[in-house]
């Protein structure tokens, strides 16, 4: 591990600016750019998070076979795997501030408790969930009846 983490974190509280969640699916692709460009038209602070678990978190690459990973591995691991990710999908220069958190909870709890001190909150319309013909998945649906402000909900164009 390069960057050692001490305590896992549960929540995630930032200073404002836009948040967005990250799970790693197609749609989240497309909701990451819209909030790098909504943070640029704001001129604040663009916050990516990604809710994991010991199941969605990748294995930590210095643990050996055999030996079960502590939280703090799985979560340095997770970081390490999303700022890997938001520089593919969003290039090395995004132009703007971004700040990445792994939170040890479920995703529609961490995205909504960030909305309590975040300025909007921005989801993709659906994520990795197994049911196709829903417009509106789960976590987007939670967060827009229970954030704290503002939510914009992105929608990948269908080809």
């Amino acid at each position: 591990m390069n960057e050692s983490v001490t305590e896992v974190a549960t929540s995630v509280h930032p200073d404002g600016g836009v948040v967005v969640g990250d799970d790693g699916s197609r749609d989240a692709v497309e909701a990451l750019r819209y909030a790098r460009d909504e943070a640029r038209r704001r001129s604040c602070t663009l916050h990516v998070v990604r809710a994991w678990s010991i199941t969605t978190s990748p294995r930590p690459d210095d643990v050996p076979t055999g030996i079960v990973p502590s939280l703090a591995e799985y979560e340095q691991a997770t970081l390490d795997a999303e700022r890997e990710r938001v520089e593919d999908c969003l290039g090395g220069d995004p132009g703007v501030p971004v700040e990445i958190h792994a939170v040890h909870c479920p995703a529609a709890q961490a995205l909504i408790e960030a909305s309590l001190t975040a300025d909007v909150l921005v989801v993709g319309s659906r994520g990795r969930g197994g049911f196709r013909s829903l417009v509106l998945g789960s976590v987007a649906e939670q967060c827009m009846r229970h954030a704290a402000g503002a939510v914009i909900v992105v929608r990948r164009p269908r080809l």
